[in-house]
């Protein structure tokens, strides 16, 4: 054999010895490589349109009233869910279920009342109520005001934020003489003194307290 076959000979050998090394180690690494895909596929979401186990929003402390804005959700069936308001009587209508008392119930009551009434009709029915609009609880507002009378109490409602809603005051508006009537637990009346002129320099700011249900602020 002469010296250049014998070169090129070795070279070969060289190259396949470490293509075999290389697909080894490939090889040995592919399962590792693997393992994240398959950790991904046992976890996939739910498949579209399935409620997700923590989606459910209940509530079973606030007590749905008159005009509150409902939205009832039945999953899988679009044509009875809806946002519907509760009516003057404190009922809604909904397709199967026909006529519920909602006024005086928590969303979570209201649920089980329409999951109940659909049985009939749905094989096990998804029910979900939720408050869109609270328009049931509201506050009123008398005296020497531009705009009197009763508005719908929202969120962290204060005595200042009333006097602005309702237009300001009058001209002859008693402004150190306002007054806030609150309805106790126990049937009691409370009448809670504001000061606008005081919280209006910035002093004594406990007493522009925070409105509740059925307030009324009288401005003499």
């Amino acid at each position: 054999m002469t010296r250049i076959s014998c070169t090129l000979w070795l070279e070969r050998l060289a190259v396949l010895f470490v293509g075999s090394l290389f697909f080894v180690a490939w090889t040995v690494a592919a399962p590792a490589q693997a393992t994240p895909s398959a950790v991904t596929g046992n976890s996939a979401a739910a498949p579209a349109g399935q409620p997700a186990a923590d989606a459910r929003a209940h509530d079973d402390s606030f007590v749905i009233g008159n005009d509150d804005v409902l939205s009832i959700n039945v999953w899988n069936e679009p044509n009875v869910s809806r946002v519907i308001p509760v009516r003057s009587d404190g009922k809604i209508s909904l397709p199967l279920a026909g006529e519920i008392q909602a006024a005086g119930q928590t969303p979570m009551k209201l649920e089980r009342d329409i999951t109940d009434k659909l049985k009939s009709f749905i094989a096990e029915p998804e029910v979900t109520v939720m408050v869109q609009e609270i328009k049931s609880q509201k506050f009123n507002i008398l005296g020497q005001v531009t705009k009197p009378g009763s508005y719908v109490l929202a969120n962290s409602l204060t005595v200042l934020d009333a006097i602005a809603a309702a237009g300001g005051f009058r001209d002859f508006a008693k402004q150190k003489n306002i007054y806030v009537l609150r309805q106790n637990p126990d049937g009691t009346q409370s009448k809670l003194p504001f000061n606008y002129k005081e919280v209006l320099k910035g002093q004594k700011l406990a007493q522009n307290i925070k409105l509740q249900a059925r307030d009324t602020i009288v401005v003499p």
